[in-house]
């Protein structure tokens, strides 16, 4: 029960301090777009973060350790620097779009915003679930096993289907198209990092070249 108590006084500042950030940028209290935003974005996280600290308290504790320190490799700190770069400019352009009115965003497309960022949490959560060896950064460890089945039967790098799903949902749910515009290069870094990702799994994880040849796309069924 520490744990789990941790896992929720972690999540509770954690979305304090974003909810700040995203009000004081914004200017105003009056923000429906980002109290429903931040609603959905506390359910998404929390409930996958009690669920895998009780059922698998090392997948989860893989999933924590991320960030540039965190990378092996010079590359993927470079790229994952730049993914973070790009969340923060959506934060930051989101809120500032609220508070100079920039966009004009209807409330349909907002909620369709917050249900993006709802599946793509979810996805997310779903593939730590079904391999809990996949981390937050791009290592191979000593007793991984290949996983080809459920979300990996579709695409090679599930997790980062749900990213992608959750970066376009974001700007959107702030109600600001204009912060869709750093979407574009954390969309760039992505594919980069998979692609350097990719090599490594092929010298690294037994049975991934043979994997990747039966599953064809990477991040979106029928098209990469």
């Amino acid at each position: 029960m520490k744990a789990v108590a941790r896992v929720v006084a972690f999540g509770l500042v954690e979305l304090i301090v974003f909810g700040l950030v995203l009000f004081a940028l914004a200017g105003t209290f009056n923000y429906w777009q980002a109290w429903a935003f931040l609603v959905v974005f506390a359910l998404s996280t929390w409930i996958p973060s009690i669920y895998l600290q009780r059922a698998d308290p090392a997948a989860h504790e893989r999933r924590k350790r991320a960030g540039p320190a965190a990378e092996s490799r010079t590359l993927q700190k470079v790229l994952i620097a730049g993914w973070y770069a790009s969340l923060a400019a959506m934060v930051v352009i989101s809120g500032l779009d609220h508070r100079f009115d920039w966009s004009s965003v209807p409330a349909a497309v907002c909620v369709a915003g917050d249900v993006l960022v709802a599946l793509g949490l979810g996805v997310t959560s779903l593939v730590v679930i079904q391999n809990s060896f996949a981390a937050s950064t791009v290592q191979v460890e000593t007793d991984q096993k290949l996983v080809s089945t459920g979300l990996y039967g579709l695409v090679r790098h599930p997790m980062y289907t749900g990213n992608v799903l959750t970066i376009v949902g974001f700007p959107l749910a702030l109600g600001s198209y204009w912060g869709l515009l750093p979407v574009l290069p954390g969309l760039l870094m992505l594919v980069v990092r998979i692609r350097d990702e990719e090599k490594l799994l092929v010298e690294q994880l037994e049975g991934y070249r043979e994997y990747a040849q039966k599953a064809r796309y990477r991040l979106v069924p029928y098209m990469w």
